[in-house]
């Protein structure tokens, strides 16, 4: 463990990481085997790992409002999803021997132990992966504000958004060629460019306590590994550019 540079993270994965090609719906077996395989490989580092997972894959809140739902209603459909995925990710980790316990910040406890600060941070410490399910258990709150909250009870030292991208560039790079890459950008300047990549209420609870935020792509093999060892990768959030 002394050669990490990063001890105990929060990893926010997109619920659509797990789909593959599955046309952004469900979970893909052979996509969930790589993520976990990964998520092993570095958690067999020693690095401590709080998982925060959404649940676009399947149903996504912000959707279900704009389309008539109540949006109470919607985003509670969508903090059950997080659960779906929460239980499939525990699943996939523990057949690869890994210790896992999921924790929900709703009452669901045929599935998952409530949501207690201390034990998430005992599981962390007795060598387990904890997975936060259902958000913050409240609507109008996204799961990157979850993971933003959850990484600051827990006190982890960074941060991790795997996202389909390389990191957050100054336009859309899909339709944009000449796109650039920011190695580094400020919290300030992300919450002033609106940065498409994390909503605003999770940056500003990070930049409030200085956690620093690092987004990389979760597609290329092993950048979890590199980010965890302190390989400068993708776009690191922190108070100055």
């Amino acid at each position: 463990m002394a050669d990490l540079a990063l001890k105990r993270v929060m990893l926010k994965l997109s619920g659509e990481a797990l789909c593959g090609k599955n046309g952004g719906f469900g979970v893909d077996p052979q996509t969930m085997r790589e993520i976990c395989g990964e998520i092993a490989e570095v958690h067999a580092l020693g690095c401590q790992i709080g998982i925060v997972i959404g649940g676009g894959n399947i149903f996504r809140g912000l959707k279900g409002s704009a389309q008539g739902m109540d949006r109470a209603s919607a985003d509670y459909m969508g903090m059950l999803a997080t659960v779906i995925n929460g239980v499939a990710l525990q699943d996939g980790l523990e057949k690869m021997g890994v210790q896992t316990r999921c924790l929900s910040a709703l009452d669901i406890r045929q599935i998952a132990e409530p949501y207690i600060r201390r034990r998430a941070v005992r599981h962390l410490e007795k060598g387990r992966i904890v997975i936060f399910v259902a958000g913050t258990g409240n609507p109008y709150f996204s799961t990157d504000t979850a993971a933003a909250l959850r990484a600051m009870e827990i006190q982890a030292d960074s941060l991790l958004k795997a996202t389909k991208v390389e990191g957050i560039y100054d336009k859309d790079p899909v339709h944009h060629a000449d796109a650039q890459m920011y190695t580094r950008i400020s919290y300030d300047r992300f919450l002033v460019d609106r940065v498409g990549v994390m909503d605003s209420t999770a940056v500003t609870l990070c930049r409030d306590n200085r956690l620093p935020i690092r987004v990389f792509a979760l597609g290329q093999r092993g950048n979890i590994k590199r980010v965890v060892q302190g390989e400068d990768l993708g776009t690191i959030v922190s108070e100055e550019d």
